[in-house]
Order: C-alpha cells, then sequence, then structure tokens
C-alpha cells in the first residue's frame, strides 16, 4: 500500500472506523487510541467495569486490519507456559520439540490480566520490550507487528494481583473506559435485541505489511525541536519533589508522548505534531506511570489530578 497524500491517509482512517462502527458503538475515544498502538507499536491498559467492549473492541480491530489474534484468558492457576510455550520430550526420537504458546501472534488480548499471579504477568515483560521470547535455551523472535492489549477491571480487589510499576511501565497507554451515553446505549440495544441476531460482514482494510508501511510513515511525521521541549518539561515536572508524587514518569513516557502524538497526529490527517497531540495524550501516557504518595490517596489526589496541574504549569510552546 502506497500512501503518497493527506486524502490517502484520511481514507484509511475513514474505511478502518467505518467498518469498527458497524460492531461497535461509541467509544471513539477507545478505538482511536487503540487505532494509534497499533499503527506506532505502543501497548494498551484498557481499565473499565464489565461490558464496555473492551474484548470486542481489540477482536474487531485485529480482523479489520488483518492480523492474528489470540485472547488470554488470566486466570488464578495460569502459568507462564501457558503464554510462551514449553519443551515437550518426545519419545520417539528422544529430542525436545517446542511447542509456541498464543504469545506467537500479531494482537494479543490480555484478558483480566490482573487476575493472573505477577509470575505470569512478568511473562509477558520481555515480549513486550524486546519482541521476543526465550524458551529453554533458545530465543524466538516474535512476529511483526506485535502487540499487547490487556484488561483489567477497576472494581474487584477479590482474588486480583495488581499490576507491577515495572509491569504498567511497558503499556505505553492506560485507558480509562467510560459508560456509553444514553443514545450510544439506545443504539446498542436497537442493533443486539433485534429478532434476527446482528452479525455484520466485516471487510478487511489492511494488512500485516500495511500496518508494518503506515509505522514507517508516522515515524517519519514531522516534530519541532519546541514541541519535544515541551515533551520534556511534562515529563521532568513529573519527577520534581512533590508531597503527592513518590515517583515520576520514566523516559518511556517521553518516547510514548512523541510516538503517540504522532500517531494522533496522523489519525487528524496530519504530517506534523502540534502542542495540542502532546495534550490530548498526556493523560494516556502518564496516568499510570505517576506512582502517588500516601499523602495523596489521604488527600484523595489521583495523577489525573496531578497531571492537570502539570498541563497548567507547563507553558505551551
Amino acid at each position: 500500500m502506497e500512501i503518497t497524500s493527506l486524502s490517502d491517509k484520511q481514507q484509511i482512517i475513514y474505511s478502518l472506523k467505518d467498518e469498527i462502527n458497524k460492531v461497535i458503538v461509541g467509544q471513539d475515544y477507545m478505538v482511536d487510541r487503540i487505532l494509534i498502538g497499533l499503527m506506532t507499536g505502543g501497548h494498551i491498559l484498557l481499565e473499565g467495569v464489565p461490558g464496555l467492549a473492551k474484548s470486542l473492541t481489540a477482536s474487531t480491530i485485529a480482523e479489520v486490519s488483518g492480523v492474528d489474534y489470540k485472547r488470554i484468558q488470566f486466570t488464578p492457576d495460569l502459568l507462564p507456559a501457558d503464554i510462551l510455550g514449553t519443551e515437550i520430550y518426545n519419545q520417539k526420537n528422544g529430542e525436545f520439540i517446542i511447542k509456541k504458546g498464543p504469545i506467537f501472534s500479531n494482537l494479543i488480548l490480555a484478558d483480566e490480566i490482573n487476575r493472573a499471579p505477577a509470575k505470569v504477568q512478568s511473562a509477558l515483560l520481555e515480549a513486550m520490550q524486546e519482541k521476543q521470547v526465550t524458551i529453554g535455551d533458545t530465543t524466538y523472535q516474535l512476529e511483526r507487528p506485535f502487540l499487547v492489549i490487556a484488561t483489567q477491571n477497576p472494581l474487584e480487589e477479590q482474588g486480583t494481583y495488581p499490576l507491577p510499576e515495572a509491569q504498567q511501565d511497558r503499556f505505553m497507554m492506560k485507558l480509562k473506559v467510560k459508560y456509553p451515553d444514553r443514545n450510544e446505549e439506545s443504539k446498542i440495544i436497537d442493533r443486539f435485541t433485534m429478532d434476527n441476531y446482528y452479525e455484520p460482514n466485516l471487510t478487511k482494510i489492511l494488512s500485516c505489511r500495511d500496518i508494518l508501511h503506515l509505522r514507517e510513515q508516522i515515524n517519519g511525521i514531522y516534530i519541532d525541536d519546541n514541541v519535544k521541549n515541551y515533551v520534556l518539561d511534562i515529563v521532568l515536572k513529573t519527577r520534581e519533589k512533590s508531597n503527592y508524587i513518590a515517583c515520576g514518569a520514566s523516559p518511556r513516557a517521553s518516547l510514548g508522548l512523541i510516538k503517540s502524538a504522532k500517531g494522533r497526529a496522523f489519525l487528524e490527517g496530519r504530517d506534523y505534531v502540534v502542542p495540542d497531540d502532546i495534550k490530548s495524550m498526556a493523560y494516556d501516557v502518564l496516568r499510570h506511570r505517576i506512582l502517588l504518595s500516601y499523602e495523596a490517596e489521604a488527600d484523595d489526589i489521583t495523577s489525573e489530578d496531578i497531571i492537570a496541574g502539570i498541563l497548567e504549569k507547563v507553558n505551551l510552546p
């Protein structure tokens, strides 16, 4: 696929969203962010109560994007080998063979990731960062493109295991998925309670090769030095001594802000990044990277409050 003009970019986005909207009602924020993650290679953590179409959105986007898709249901009895794969002894020839796990796919949905213990969650660390998996003494490269979308329920605490900070930092964005509004929920009722079961025919818009080509295009989107400094000002503010911040954002936050801002610019049909792209992505990129102090929890201060204060203090370029 050759993208040579602004209209080409816009047509791709329109076509993708048209297909996705055949299944997903509303949730434009979540759809846009997942598309940004897919086109920039940034993993995504979805947080929201059950029934908000998180898993359905991931599978729908995988289908219209033409990528191989695997869903892994995280449970307390899951083992790392269930995700990565393992060595199996072949009695016929007396040798070990490798049985690869579901991680060897393009788009992985780690459903309810916080229901599995830390040793299972950590099985994703190497895959998410290095795009490779080690089984026994052999290291295997993962498919390209490779993207992890994880979901978690913020309400339940019993039988769950909070994600460690190192694991959360691997996700470029953490999205807080909200309820649909009244009109959107009315459409959902009409669509899925009809006498005839609603099952749309989806058209594959992209392929794995197309997505890799898009990533090259997005990497080439122009970002001015003043906007880069704006990113640095925001991230460094999170590391300043504060009663409410126990630990600030890592350098992955700076990289994530720039990558996601380029992705947003692409969705908007631009070949350059503007400060509003940074402001728009700041909450998604930073909310899970700011570790709050006990004083913040006592005063009911959230990471969103911290980010809002930083964006007010930092001057726009």
